[in-house]
């Protein structure tokens, strides 16, 4: 296993009980490492909840964390993978005064540009959206800084493995109990 440090994409499916995010974040905290993203959804099963979560480690610090997980009693199975074998994105909003919209031509030329969607007008603020890479998000973040940013808001990942994971056949035993 490489002592490189990478991001990994950390999946955990687990049953939805109370208090569990608490103890996977313990894990992440007892050993000094920072969670870069987190994101919690339904899985493709009914019932069972998954767990992204990133974080910046080596590969047998990611291993020895995912065994760890799985012994949390909640815990159906966790996997952790690199960002090659992962198709992964992120999405967020932006809050910018309207009168931007109609007065600054160079906004209306970075929203096309970075593909970004316009969610809402009115007459004191718009809104925008935009899905892609954080590198993306952050070149338009910076973008729209220069001329005032009301709000903003970022998702944490979400992510599908390239490869078929064998989750979907225990899900599907776990939904039959």
């Amino acid at each position: 296993m490489s002592e490189d440090i990478q991001s990994f994409t950390i999946s955990v499916y687990t049953e939805n009980n109370i208090g569990l995010l608490n103890r996977i974040s313990a894990i992440f905290q007892r050993r000094h490492i920072n969670i870069e993203s987190l994101t919690t959804s339904q899985s493709e099963i009914d019932g069972v909840n998954r767990f992204v979560i990133v974080v910046n480690i080596c590969e047998d610090t990611a291993c020895k964390i995912v065994k760890q997980i799985e012994k949390q009693v909640e815990t159906i199975k966790a996997y952790y993978h690199t960002e090659d074998e992962t198709i992964f994105t992120e999405s967020c909003m932006f809050k910018i005064k309207s009168d931007l919209l109609f007065n600054e031509p160079q906004i209306q030329n970075i929203i096309k540009e970075s593909y970004a969607r316009i969610v809402t007008v009115n007459k004191e603020f718009f809104v925008l959206e935009k899905s892609g890479r954080r590198n993306e998000i952050e070149s338009l973040r910076g973008d729209l800084n220069r001329f005032g940013i009301m709000q903003f808001v970022r998702s944490g990942r979400i992510a599908v493995t390239k490869d078929q994971m064998k989750i979907t056949e225990l899900l599907t035993a776990f939904d039959n109990q």
